[in-house]
């Protein structure tokens, strides 16, 4: 479904807005399209030209202002006819199958152009000098060192290319910068020092996927605008500086698969933001300890700590404080991400860049190329940590996915887990766990992967709901436990004893399950009330995640109709 505006005085169409219409086919360059010369804005992302290429007639409507070709199936060159727009603002051609190589300096024609998307398999010349605001490069075959655009950049991003060499000293100069994408290319050197004088006007810094070495630079020295950090899969050393602890908007710092080696970072647990902490596969050691007061890390909802040298006992009064994990609000779906809006003489528009990370959940590596803000994930998995799980680990109500894998643990599992009625995914396997795993846990109605394999673990499964859909391989290496779907039979009788149920408290922070409708069928269990709710967030989830979504963009003017 699309709108038109029109110039009220005249009648003109001025604008023709048709993204998302379910078009198909292809469009010709006799169109009768390209006889509104009139036209300043023409948009027709997202939809299916089915590998047509970009017509040339489009170099007719020399009045355009605005030209969005998004994620609509289009392929072959860009045409030459498109430098003839030379009052173009905004030109996005991403997320389509354009090829061949594009010389950027013949762009220096449109004069006016602050808006520029090209990420596509483009083979790119040159360099684009004009006055962008907006330079997306991104997803192209670009080589050689890192381009450094003009100081008046807002945005510049040229991720998953093949770009090389250090990072230059010269990109510090772009001090209206609000967002740096330079993730997987093959980057070498240091990360520049001066790049940490960008905080105070950038959003975003992402470096992720790179050969990055040496130390983190000293960053948020000054009043400090970050929202996200990203430095993951490089090969960073040192220490974790203490300067981010000023970071004071920083809500994802992500530093995954490094080499540092530090303890745990207690003074980020102040960032009164933070919500995704991931500091997997490093060399991180040592007791986690207590926290200092009662608000560290309070608006935390994800936390990965695998694959590092952690030891101790587990951190029980942070399991009893990460007050964000315990409440899941499904009815108001948002992504954790970072809003950047640009505006030039009588236009502006709005960008949404979301961090993807990369987690271990349901036994898999996935990653989540955007995270919604009500996803909650502990991974503490592949440490040392010893001692018994404490029974705070069922104070995060609104957990999904708790991974305490390969590491000392002994004792016997909590039956506090019963109350993370949301998990959908728990692995405590590869510990010393003993005596029987409780009964109460077949009430997790919504959990799809559970693992306590190679424990001590010993009595009957328990039987029925999830628990009927789990395989042998869930259980394999413990000795003593018995019945389905094991072959051990568990003395004269392979049922188990019915769950004892637990009380439910009702909030107005939390979901009310007595609401909540229960159907049995082949082994799974479907709550209608809360499944419906989760189940709509998960659709609207994928959608978002692994579709394609253009900037929201507005035109500012006095004039024009919206149908």
């Amino acid at each position: 479904m699309g709108w038109f505006e029109c110039n009220r005085e005249t009648g003109h169409v001025i604008g023709l807005l048709l993204a998302s219409s379910h078009l198909y086919g292809s469009i010709n360059s006799s169109s009768s399209l390209f006889s509104l010369v009139h036209l300043q804005r023409l948009d027709l992302s997202d939809n299916y030209f089915n590998h047509s290429q970009i017509p040339c007639g489009v170099g007719q409507l020399s009045r355009l202002r605005s030209l969005n070709l998004s994620y609509s199936g289009f392929s072959g060159p860009i045409p030459s006819s498109l430098v003839e727009l030379v009052n173009l603002r905004y030109l996005s051609l991403r997320g389509n199958y354009l090829n061949g190589t594009v010389d950027l300096n013949m762009l220096k024609k449109l004069k006016n152009l602050t808006y520029l998307q090209l990420s596509n398999m483009l083979s790119l010349l040159g360099y684009n000098d004009t006055n962008d605001a907006h330079l997306d490069l991104s997803s192209n075959m670009l080589q050689g060192s890192l381009p450094v655009p003009p100081p008046s950049t807002f945005d510049y991003s040229v991720s998953v290319n093949k770009l090389s060499g250090q990072i230059p000293p010269l990109i510090c100069n772009m001090s209206s910068l609000s967002l740096l994408d330079l993730s997987g290319n093959s980057l070498s050197g240091r990360i520049p020092q001066c790049l940490t004088n960008l905080s105070s006007s950038s959003s975003i810094l992402n470096l992720r996927g790179n050969r990055l070495h040496g130390s983190i630079p000293q960053t948020c020295t000054e009043t400090s605008n970050l929202r996200m950090i990203d430095l993951s899969e490089n090969q960073l050393q040192g220490k974790i500086p203490g300067s981010l602890a000023n970071c004071m908007m920083l809500e994802e710092l992500v530093l995954g698969t490094n080499l540092i080696n530090d303890i745990f970072p207690f003074s980020l647990g102040s960032l009164p933001r933070l919500q995704v902490l991931i500091l997997r596969s490093n060399l991180f050691h040592g007791a986690i300890g207590r926290p200092k007061t009662n608000f560290q890390f309070s608006k935390l909802r994800i936390i990965d700590l695998s694959y590092n040298g952690f030891t101790g006992n587990m951190p029980s009064e942070y399991f009893q404080n990460w007050d964000a994990m315990k409440i899941v609000d499904a009815d108001n779906l948002t992504y954790i991400q970072a809003d950047l809006e640009f505006e030039v003489p009588q236009y502006s528009w709005k960008d949404p860049y979301s961090i993807s990370m990369t987690m271990m959940n349901k036994g898999m590596t996935r990653e989540y190329k955007k995270i919604p803000d009500i996803l909650t994930i502990i991974d503490l998995s592949s440490n040392k940590f010893y001692g018994e799980i404490p029974e705070s680990i069922g104070n995060p109500k609104g957990l999904q996915a708790l991974n305490l894998s390969n590491n000392a643990l002994t004792g016997p599992i909590p039956a506090s887990l019963a109350n993370l009625t949301l998990l959908e995914a728990l692995d405590l396997s590869q510990n010393k766990l003993s005596r029987e795993i409780p009964q109460q846990l077949v009430q997790l109605t919504f959990l799809e992967f559970f693992n306590v394999s190679h424990n001590h673990l010993t009595g009957p499964i328990p039987q029925g709901k999830q628990f009927a859909t789990f395989p042998n391989t869930s259980f394999d290496g413990n000795l003593g436990l018995c019945g389905s779907p094991l072959s051990r039979a568990c003395g004269n009788s392979e049922a188990s004893p019915p769950a004892p149920s637990i009380p439910q408290q009702s909030s107005a922070s939390e979901f009310d399950w007595k609401i909540v409708l229960m159907g049995y069928g082949s082994g799974l269990i479907i709550g209608v009330s809360v499944g419906y709710i989760l189940t709509s967030w998960k659709h609207e989830w994928f959608v978002e995640t692994f579709g394609r979504r253009q900037p929201k963009w507005r035109r500012k003017a006095k004039r024009g109709h919206r149908g």
